[in-house]
């Protein structure tokens, strides 16, 4: 079992930065993928981001490559999402995930967080 609690969201105007922070309980955080999500109103949620349980292998949505950046520390149980260059499009509420399986697809993914909002004003 693994809990996954965001920090980080907020309001920020397009051209600026954001950094996301997950925190993960449990011992077994290495034995993750983590991966971050995102949900716009009235669109499904979306891919953003993976990285592997080695701190290795990144990937990205086409949509964010180059401007944001997956991390984790398996020390810290953490994973972050730093962002910049901020778009309007950027705009949604962002989750953390976690897989068994190195994998883009939300299906796969067994554990969430509550999900944070960012906002990218124009």
């Amino acid at each position: 079992q693994v809990q996954l609690v965001e920090s980080g969201g907020g309001l920020v105007q397009a051209g600026g930065s954001l950094r996301l922070s997950c925190a993960a309980s449990g011992r077994t955080f290495n034995r993750y993928v983590m991966g971050w999500f995102r949900q716009a109103p009235g669109k499904e949620r979306e891919f953003v981001a993976s990285i592997a349980w080695s701190a290795g292998l990144p990937h990205y949505a086409d949509s964010v490559k180059g401007r944001f950046t997956i991390s984790r520390d398996n020390a810290k149980n953490t994973v972050n999402l730093q962002m910049n260059s901020l778009k309007p499009e950027d705009t949604a509420v962002y989750y953390c995930a976690a897989a068994t399986i190195l994998t883009t697809s939300l299906r796969n993914y067994d554990y969430w967080g509550q999900g944070t909002q960012v906002t990218v004003s124009s």
